[in-house]
C-alpha cells in the first residue's frame, strides 16, 4: 500500500505534512462515484504552490461537480524525491495518495519560466513519458498546462497535450466535460485533441507547424487537422459573478502567504510597457463591494484565518476603494482579522488610505518607481512623476512610517549610466526629506530606505517584448554603479541574480528549439531553478551549447517589427500593432494616459465586443 510506503519515511524528512494530505478543507471523494480525475500540479514546493490563488479557485470549481475530482500535488523538495527514486514511491495526489499516473488529466499551472525543468521531473517521478509523441494513443493521461507563462508555450510544446490560454474557469469544465464525453464513446488521444482544439482558449501544439528562415527567424506557423490558425484566449465576461470559492484548504505547515486572498478585480488600466500581467490580464473588470465583502466573510468564518489579502494588479484602481475598504475594515477590526493592502500606487496614494492601512498593517511601505529619473519614467509609461513620489513618502513619514522600500528596475530599454545614478539620488532626496519634516517619527534608528533592484526581462505580449536584454556584463557594470552612487548608510541596496534573469529572458522569448534544451538542462540535474541554492547556470550553458541554440539569438536580439514572433498565432487581444505603437513612443519618451482617462486603442473592447468602462 502506497500511504505505508510514505508513512514509513516521513519522520525522515523536512516538514513531513507537505506529504500526507489530510488537512481541513481537503476534498476526498468515492472513487467508485468519479467519472473525471484532475491531479493539479504546482511545480513547486507545497510551501509555495498552497499560497497560489488560482489552484483554489480551479480546485473548488472542479470539485463542485460531484463526478469530477481534482487533487492536488507538488514538487517534493530534494531531500524526499531522494526517498521517492530509492523506494519506489511515485510522484501522487494529496487527497487519495494515489499515483498520478493512473489520473486522466495531469494538469500544471505556469506561473514562471524557471519551473519548466520541475514539470519533466514531476512528469519523470509520476512514471508519465515526458514528450507528447511517446504517450499512449488511449484515452488517458492528458498532460495539460496554464497559468502566464503560457501566453509563450513553445518552450514546452514538445511536453504537453494541449495548453489553456487565457481564464480557467469556464474553459476547464468544456474540457473535462469533452473528455468524459469521448472518453465514453471509446475514442482516442488523437481525436480527443482535434475536437479539443475547437474549443475557444485551447491550444494543441502537435497540430502547428514551424518553418524558419536562414537568419534563424520564423517564416511561417501552419495549422493542421482542423486547428484554428489563430488561438483566442478565453476571458470571464462578468467578473462580479464569476465562481469563487467559499472555503480554502489549511495547511498544517506554513507557507508563504498564509492568510486568505479574496481577488477585487483582474486586469490593470495603467499600461505600464515593461508589465506583462498588465496586458494578458485585459480587459480591466472589477468585482462591488458587495461581492468583495461577502467572498471575505464567507472564506474568514470557513477557514478560521486571521489574516486577508486583496488581490490584484493595483487594488487602489477599484474604482469604490474608499467604502469598500471601510466596510472590509468594519468586518475585520470586530473580528480582529488582519488586512493586507498589496499592489498600491503612488499616484492615487492619500492620507485617508493611509489611514486604512495603518489600521491594519504596521510594517514598512513600498513602492515601485521602477526608474530612477523621468525620463526613463516616460519611457517605460510609469505615469509617476518625482513629485508624486515624494508627495507618497511625505505622507507616510508624516503618518509615522520611517521604513520605505523602493522598486526599480535595471536594464530597461534606452537606459543610462545617468538613469543608475538617479536611482540612487532619488533615494538620497527620500532620505532628506524624511529629516526636513519636523513631526517625523524620532525612533534611534532614524529613517530607513531599502532599494530593491531587479533586471528587466523583455517579455511576450508587452512593448517591450521587440527589446534586447542586456548583457551580464552590462547589468554587472549598472550593479557597481549604483553601489558606488550610495552615499548614505540610511539606504540599502539589493539586486537579483542577473543569470537567473539571462535564463528566464531566453525562455521567455523562446520557441520550439528550446524544448531539447530544457529537457537536456534537466537530464544534467537542473530543477528548482528558481531557488539559487539550486540554480545551476554552468549546467544550462552546457545545455545551449549541446543543442547548438545561442541563448542570445533570444534574449540579446532586438526582434523586428515585422518579424514573426513565436507567440504571433496565439491572441490575447492586444493586437502587435498597438504593441509596435507603444513602442516607438517608449523609444520618443513620450507617455500613453491610463486606460480611465482615455482608450489608447490596444483592441481588447474590439473583440471582447463591448466598451471595458461604462461611460459617464
Amino acid at each position: 500500500m502506497l500511504r505505508e510506503k510514505i508513512e514509513k519515511h516521513l519522520l525522515s524528512v523536512q516538514k513531513p505534512s507537505r506529504y500526507i494530505g489530510g488537512e481541513v478543507g481537503s476534498v476526498v471523494k468515492d472513487k467508485s462515484k468519479v467519472d473525471v480525475r484532475f491531479a493539479f500540479c504546482f511545480p513547486d514546493t507545497y510551501d509555495i504552490g498552497m499560497s497560489h490563488l488560482g489552484m483554489k479557485i480551479l480546485y473548488a470549481l472542479k470539485n463542485a461537480r460531484d463526478n469530477y475530482w481534482c487533487e492536488r500535488v507538488f514538487a517534493p523538495s530534494e531531500d524526499f524525491e531522494a526517498i521517492m527514486r530509492e523506494n519506489h514511491i511515485p510522484l501522487y495526489a494529496l487527497e487519495s495518495l494515489d499515483p498520478i499516473k493512473d489520473f486522466d488529466f495531469i494538469g500544471f499551472t505556469m506561473q514562471y519560466e524557471l519551473s519548466y525543468t520541475n514539470v519533466l521531473n514531476m512528469l519523470d517521478l509520476a512514471g508519465i513519458p515526458i514528450f507528447a509523441k511517446d504517450r499512449t494513443e488511449e484515452l488517458t493521461q492528458i498532460v495539460i498546462a496554464g497559468g502566464p507563462c503560457v501566453c509563450n508555450p513553445e518552450p514546452l510544446a514538445d511536453f504537453f497535450d494541449l495548453f489553456v490560454l487565457g481564464e480557467g474557469e469556464e474553459v476547464n469544465l468544456e474540457i473535462m466535460d469533452l473528455y468524459l464525453e469521448m472518453k465514453q464513446q471509446g475514442s482516442s488521444r488523437l481525436d480527443f485533441l482535434r475536437k479539443a482544439a475547437r474549443i475557444e482558449g485551447v491550444y494543441v501544439p502537435q497540430f502547428y507547424h514551424f518553418s524558419y528562415k536562414g537568419d534563424g527567424t520564423i517564416s511561417k506557423v501552419e495549422a493542421t487537422d482542423g486547428a484554428p490558425s489563430i488561438v483566442r484566449k478565453r476571458i470571464i465576461k462578468d467578473f462580479d459573478k464569476v465562481f469563487y470559492p467559499d472555503n480554502f484548504v489549511v495547511p498544517f505547515t506554513e507557507i508563504v502567504h498564509d492568510r486568505v486572498s479574496v481577488e477585487v478585480l483582474r486586469g490593470c488600466i495603467r499600461g505600464c510597457r515593461f508589465c506583462q500581467a498588465g496586458f494578458i490580464y485585459r480587459p480591466f473588470r472589477e468585482k462591488s463591494t458587495d461581492t468583495i465583502v461577502g467572498e471575505t466573510k464567507a472564506l474568514c468564518e470557513n477557514t478560521g484565518y486571521d489574516e486577508v489579502s486583496l488581490a490584484s494588479l493595483s487594488t487602489s484602481d477599484h474604482s469604490d476603494i474608499d467604502s469598500m475598504l471601510a466596510e472590509l475594515i468594519n468586518y475585520t477590526a470586530a473580528e480582529r482579522v488582519n488586512l493586507s493592502l498589496p499592489s498600491l500606487r503612488m499616484d492615487n496614494f492619500s492620507e485617508s488610505l493611509l489611514e486604512k492601512i495603518k489600521r491594519v498593517r504596521k510594517s514598512g511601505l513600498t513602492f515601485a518607481a521602477e526608474g530612477g529619473t523621468q525620463r526613463l519614467r516616460d519611457v517605460i509609461n510609469k505615469n509617476v512623476s518625482e513629485e508624486e513620489i515624494m508627495k507618497t513618502c511625505r505622507i507616510a513619514f508624516e503618518g509615522g512610517y520611517s521604513t520605505v522600500k523602493l522598486y526599480f528596475m535595471m536594464g530597461l530599454p534606452t537606459e543610462t549610466d545617468e538613469d543608475i545614478v538617479g536611482i540612487a539620488e532619488l533615494a538620497q532626496r527620500v532620505v532628506d526629506l524624511f529629516y526636513s519634516i519636523e513631526n517625523r517619527p524620532k525612533g534611534k534608528g532614524g529613517v530607513q530606505v531599502s532599494v530593491s533592484c531587479a533586471t528587466f526581462v523583455p517579455k511576450p505580449f508587452t512593448p517591450f517584448q521587440f527589446e534586447p536584454q542586456d548583457t551580464q556584463e552590462m547589468i554587472e557594470h549598472k550593479q557597481q554603479l549604483l553601489v558606488s552612487s550610495v552615499k548614505s548608510k540610511k539606504i540599502k541596496v539589493s539586486w537579483h541574480d542577473p543569470n537567473v534573469s539571462i535564463l528566464e529572458a531566453v525562455l521567455a522569448k523562446g520557441d520550439r528549439r528550446l524544448c531539447p534544451v530544457v529537457y537536456t538542462a534537466w537530464k544534467k540535474g537542473c530543477k528548482f531553478d528558481s531557488w539559487s541554492e539550486y540554480y545551476k547556470f554552468d549546467k544550462w550553458l552546457e545545455a545551449f551549447g549541446e543543442c547548438g541554440v545561442d541563448p542570445a539569438f533570444y534574449a540579446n536580439r532586438r526582434f523586428d517589427y515585422d518579424e514573426i514572433l513565436p507567440w504571433d498565432h496565439l491572441d490575447y487581444l492586444v493586437s502587435k500593432e498597438f504593441f509596435i505603437r507603444e513602442n516607438k513612443r517608449a523609444r520618443a519618451a513620450q507617455t500613453t494616459p491610463h486606460c480611465r482617462q482615455s482608450c489608447s486603442g490596444c483592441g481588447v473592447n474590439i473583440k471582447v465586443g463591448r466598451e471595458c468602462f461604462d461611460k459617464a
